[in-house]
């Protein structure tokens, strides 16, 4: 049998439209800019118009393409559809002059798109309000892209978290959204389109401007960080509702997105069933109840005042609320700041710093190793106690009730120990790189996990500027492959990928 050749053309016409879309999101960001009088305006119109001619060329060249897309050629779509989104998405800063540099454009773009929130921007609030919204789009168009991704994509590739949802063992696989990847995708973007929509109304009616509460509701939902304001969400501490309004819209968009459906639907029972949403949410409640215990009892007043501004409703509810408000953006990848954590005592900076290995839900817009892996993991360990007294007993992992195949114990046991190599041996590198330990294993950990705010000098008071231009394209290296749930990227640097077969 003749090996069969890699479907070139079908990739190139993938990618074409990928860029076509984006040139059009980018269109969305003109009215901002002429709105406001400002000089952008000529710039991202360049940029859109560029990108959607490259896309159309492109597109149109290749359409023709048979449409078989195989294994080989969907992990190639997913990498390089996310390199032809950086590159062209990083058009308007480089056009407008907003970011000068190349590098710190690439790595503002895939931070945007990757939705790390990490940033190189000194002074967020001179930038145009066009750039600002387009900033805050490519977060959005990432975080969709990733629920599209990891629920209808990557499961056919046999990777990615939501294998477990659609394998014969755990999780709601005989009540799939829709049998149809195109229809699975429809409904999720509704899903996406109307929470962001709900956000903005309500961000909107606390107090928030419209520019400012658009913003930030595409930010929430993609779990992405970037804001308008120099200070993140800590600009609201006055304003508790708001910052309340967002821990509640970054918890669901840390949820499973088919049991945000199914609660949409009326199904809230198959919500306290799941077992990776019990374990999220009363993670996410007792780390928030110790963070405020430690903040409201163990922590220097002294310190802590410098951290919060007077609070109408008093400091405990003061203290309750940044734990939970850092709890839910670290532990979403969110990555909003609205306390800086790294002031508060050692052992709940040591908390906040665990979260960054943990991760949202499956089937989220979040990043990390995720919560369903965790599990596991976990009971794997657990039965591994039981065989030793009991070694020729086949006992089952089991996941809401159901036996888990060893393939997807073993898939998710490499998962995590790449992980962990991968973020071992970057901190490395970087601390090679000129960033001391706090710093490097900060920066490792929060641009693989997609975080966003880290540790040391690049604490959530600071950002990523002051990395040398070879850390940058690092960071964002890191963001990519941690974004795409490590495999998808890293089987292209594999021999036996390019192989005929």
């Amino acid at each position: 049998m003749k090996p069969r050749e890699l479907n070139l053309k079908m990739v190139l016409s993938f990618l074409g439209l990928t860029a076509g879309l984006n040139g059009v999101f980018m269109l969305l960001s003109v009215p901002f800019s002429l709105y406001h009088d400002e000089k952008a305006a000529s710039g991202i119109l360049l940029a859109g118009a560029l990108t959607i001619i490259f896309g159309f060329f492109l597109w149109f060249f290749n359409r023709k393409a048979p449409k078989n897309l195989q294994k080989r050629e969907g992990y190639i779509i997913v990498t390089l559809g996310w390199l032809v989104l950086t590159f062209t998405g990083a058009l308007p800063y480089l056009f407008t002059g907003t970011i000068s540099n190349f590098v710190d454009a690439i790595f503002e773009t895939i931070s945007g798109y990757s939705t790390t929130g990490a940033s190189i921007i000194n002074d967020i609030e001179i930038l145009p309000k066009g750039i600002l919204f387009w900033r805050s789009a490519t977060h959005w168009i990432g975080g969709m892209g990733i629920i599209v991704l990891t629920v209808a994509i990557l499961p056919l590739l046999g990777i990615g978290g939501m294998q477990l949802f659609l394998a014969e063992a755990p999780g709601p696989s005989a009540d799939k959204m829709h049998p149809r990847i195109t229809q699975t995708a429809k409904r999720l973007w509704l899903i996406y389109v109307s929470l962001t929509l709900t956000e903005f109304l309500l961000l909107k009616i606390a107090g928030m401007t419209w520019f400012d509460a658009i913003n930030h509701a595409m930010a929430t939902m993609s779990t992405g960080g970037f804001s308008t304001k120099n200070a993140s969400m800590a600009y609201w501490n006055h304003m508790p509702i708001v910052q309340y309004i967002v821990i509640a819209f970054m918890f669901i968009a840390g949820t499973n997105f088919v049991l945000t459906y199914f609660a949409l639907k009326g199904k809230i029972q198959k919500i306290f069933k799941n077992e990776e949403f019990k374990y999220y949410f009363f993670g996410i409640l007792s780390f928030t109840i110790v963070l405020t215990v430690i903040i409201q009892f163990f922590q220097d007043p002294n310190m802590h005042t410098s951290i919060d501004h007077p609070m109408p409703w008093g400091s405990f509810e003061s203290a309750f609320r940044h734990a939970g408000f850092q709890v839910v953006a670290i532990m979403t990848t969110t990555g909003f700041v609205s306390a800086d954590y790294t002031l508060w005592n050692s052992l709940a900076t040591m908390l906040v710093f665990s979260l960054f290995l943990i991760g949202g839900s499956a089937g989220s817009t979040s990043g990390g190793v995720k919560i369903v892996r965790h599990i596991i993991m976990i009971k794997n360990s657990l039965l591994e106690f039981k065989k030793l007294l009991h070694p020729n007993a086949i006992i089952p992992v089991r996941y809401d009730g159901k036996g888990v195949s060893r393939i997807i114990v073993f898939n998710i046991l490499s998962f995590f120990v790449l992980y962990m190599l991968i973020f071992i041996t970057s901190a490395i590198a970087l601390s090679f790189m000129g960033l001391d330990f706090p710093s490097a294993i900060g920066a490792a950990a929060s641009s693989l996990g997609n975080v966003g705010p880290a540790l040391g000098s690049l604490g959530p008071v600071n950002n990523y500027a002051s990395l040398s231009d070879v850390a940058k394209m690092f960071c964002s290296f890191l963001m990519l492959i941690g974004r795409l749930e490590l495999f998808t990227v890293l089987i292209l640097f594999t021999p036996y990928f390019w192989k005929k077969n």
